[in-house]
């Protein structure tokens, strides 16, 4: 029930929206009143008779839109509400809304009448009559499921009680944690908890310690934090770990009689200088005058990882292994990931290989999908492959710079047939023994990276076709795939205006050839540019994000017809169903169930997602930290983003990013142009605009928030 309330306009000129939202509340919150303009000036304290009758004058405009009905004359009653729709609760900007299940026109959501919803909770909502040419108003009546009842924060204990202050998007109240139940916790220690009790009627959730991070400030407690962040775990447990440790390598005369043995077969692995897990390997041969047998060797995961094992279960549902700024949380048990099945030098490894022959313009004349056991030769890192492929010298040059050439043509047929050339800086760090960043690094893709790469790709398309594209007659069987859509034609229609501001064109309709072929084209020019990393950004965000299903489209960036994962299952699951489903098929299995694999294919999407932006997270807080020793000083950068609280900048020597506030422009008062990405003073007209240098002081480090203040220099 609505309570009378003051007007702050009364006795002076009344603001029409004011009063119309006033008088709206009113009769939203009381559907079964009938009030005249006499009832309604004095709940909202109207006194003077000239404003009464406008109040008048409103009522009869409200139900002249259908808001309120005329009950008897000069009586009204709010027009009959919609009902109750459930839906999921979201935010945009400082506005709560809920999206109705199965679709629809987004609910808007007063702040008073959000009740204890939180981001992404699934809710009911009464619907209030609609006025015309208005969005379609409710309250959130219900929380009928919490998308997250655990969070991360920093302890505040007294005497008499606990708090967790929460520093996230999806929660804007601290939790109050009564003392029983803080697990020793203390202040300054982070922690996680979760809610136990939020009832309607209480400002505070109510929550218990689940477990106690460590001290704030602490480098693993602060990457432990991130993790719990997004609900991704950061320790193993115990019996999983005991499990796996049980298994043995298991190579044994029997074993290597079922498969395909290429021990001989000069072999070797090429991967980051900090990698454990190696999960592929590369062989070659020359077979007579014209062809070559190229091998890509994976490891053979699910040899090991039985179906339904606790192993199997934690695997599932991890998805995927994370990478933070400065560890690996694997998907599988070390014994596995790091030890048996990593495809270590000098070590006899099960293996899953396609293996190729190839002439010297990397056609493929033929290929099998075979169980192999392979012995690698040698461990090279991409600094060392490289310096081989640069200079000519060094171990298996000869096998090396022939994968080279047959990898440089590989990627030569793939961009004439339409793949996009997304070859972006990678920011990472040096950091000392504490966890503490000391410099900040750019991993930029080279020839020993894109060797890797082609032959990799050219074995996750070959298995995705053999078994999407059976013989004639035949009906492709159930599979896992690696779809890419085409882009938006209307986000790309609106990223070529903008560049175009820049001085570049875009084809944005056309046969998909064309059109990846003008982003190629834009991509080189911008090369080098100060306004690279910005146009770059934003040409990803206008394409659609790669995801795993069982209804294959192809995938475009990469102009593939048919497109899986098959060479990761040490880090990722879908490579792992992949392998499971190979093996059905290839002894003639049936297919799977639809159904079920798509579910799983959801769900490793989705935890793609999480991992990434945890890892994204880390690389903030990182940025952040290494920035904390710059404070009050200089850099030059770019407007990397626009919003209507301030001016995101990249800083061109590091690439870390922080904001000027809008607060802080006080040479005007600014107003967000959404059409042209800029910030428009209303005075002087001044503009603020994605890709414009400036030169900024930093003022302030916020490790908590992630957060980064600079100041117009």
């Amino acid at each position: 029930m609505s309570k009378k309330t003051k007007n702050k306009n009364a006795g002076t000129s009344l603001r029409k929206n004011d009063l119309l939202r006033e008088i709206t509340a009113i009769f939203n919150e009381n559907p079964e009143k009938t009030y005249n303009y006499k009832q309604i000036s004095n709940r909202i304290d109207v006194c003077k008779e000239s404003q009464r009758v406008f109040v008048n004058e409103l009522l009869y405009e409200l139900k002249d839109e259908e808001f309120l009905v005329e009950i008897s004359r000069g009586k009204f009653k709010l027009n009959s509400r919609s009902g109750f729709i459930t839906g999921k609760f979201v935010r945009e900007g400082v506005k709560s809304y809920v999206i109705p299940d199965g679709g629809g026109e987004p609910i808007f959501i007063p702040e008073r009448k959000t009740a204890t919803a939180m981001l992404n909770d699934k809710v009911q909502v009464f619907l209030y009559a609609r006025r015309k040419g208005r969005e379609p108003e409710g309250e959130v009546v219900e929380i009928l499921e919490r998308a997250q009842d655990t969070f991360v924060g920093e302890l505040e204990v007294s005497e008499n009680f606990a708090f967790l202050n929460v520093s996230s998007k999806v929660l804007n109240s601290d939790i109050l944690i009564p003392k029983e139940k803080l697990k020793g916790g203390k202040t300054g220690q982070k922690a996680i908890v979760k809610i136990t009790e939020w009832k309607h009627t209480m400002k505070s959730p109510v929550g218990e310690v689940v477990d106690i991070l460590g001290n704030k400030g602490d480098n693993d407690t602060e990457m432990h934090a991130i993790l719990a962040e997004f609900g991704l775990p950061y320790k193993y447990p115990e019996n999983v770990e005991a499990e796996a440790k049980k298994i043995d390598a298991g190579i044994t005369p029997k074993e290597i009689a079922k498969r395909r043995d290429m021990r001989d077969v000069p072999t070797f692995t090429i991967d980051p200088y900090d990698a454990k897990d190696f999960d592929d390997a590369l062989s070659i041969q020359k077979i007579d005058d014209e062809l070559w047998e190229v091998g890509v060797h994976i490891a053979d995961v699910t040899h090991y990882v039985r179906p339904g094992s606790i192993i199997d279960k934690e695997g599932k549902e991890r998805a995927t292994s994370v990478y933070l700024v400065d560890r690996t949380v694997p998907m599988l048990p070390e014994h596995l990931s790091n030890g048996i099945c990593s495809l270590r030098p000098n070590e006899d490894k099960l293996t899953y290989s396609v293996v190729f022959k190839m002439d010297e313009f990397a056609e493929v004349r033929h290929y099998d999908i075979v169980k192999t056991v392979t012995r690698s030769d040698r461990r090279f890192t991409y600094e060392e492959a490289q310096e081989i492929i640069e200079t000519g010298e060094g171990d298996f040059k000869d096998e090396m710079l022939m994968l080279n050439k047959l990898a440089k043509k590989l990627r030569e047929k793939r961009f004439r047939s339409g793949a996009i050339a997304f070859d972006r800086e990678e920011v990472s760090f040096e950091i000392d023994e504490k966890g503490k960043p000391i410099n900040v690094l750019f991993r930029v893709q080279k020839d020993s990276n894109k060797l890797i790469e082609e032959f990799m790709l050219l074995a996750n398309r070959t298995v995705a076709t053999h078994i999407g594209k059976p013989g004639r007659g035949q009906k492709a069987k159930t599979f896992v795939y690696r779809i890419h859509d085409t882009p938006d034609p209307e986000k790309l229609e609106n990223f070529a205006a903008f560049i175009r501001k820049f001085g570049y064109n875009l084809k944005s309709s056309g046969k998909k050839t064309q059109i990846s072929s003008s982003i190629n084209k834009l991509l080189d020019e911008v090369e080098g540019k100060k306004e690279q990393n910005l146009i770059e950004t934003l040409a990803v965000r206008s394409m659609a994000k790669a995801i795993y299903s069982t209804q294959n489209i192809g995938h475009y960036g990469l102009a593939f017809d048919y497109y899986s994962h098959f060479t990761s299952p040490i880090r990722r699951y879908p490579d792992m169903m992949t392998h499971r489903l190979l093996d059905s098929y290839l002894s003639g299995g049936k297919s799977a169930n639809e159904n079920e694999t798509e579910e799983l294919c959801e769900h490793c999407s989705a935890r793609e997602q999480v991992a990434t932006n945890a890892e994204r997270a880390s690389i903030k807080y990182k940025q952040v930290e290494f920035m904390a020793d710059h404070i009050g000083q200089t850099f030059d950068g770019v407007v990397s983003g626009i919003t209507e609280w301030g001016i995101y900048v990249e800083l061109t020597e590091n690439k870390c990013e922080g904001m000027i506030p809008i607060r802080d422009l006080d040479d005007d008062y600014y107003v967000m142009d959404e059409k042209n990405y800029c910030l428009i003073g209303r005075h002087y007209n001044k503009k603020y605009q994605l890709g414009d240098e400036l030169t900024i002081k930093v003022a302030k480090a916020n490790l908590d928030k992630k957060q980064l203040d600079f100041v117009l220099a």
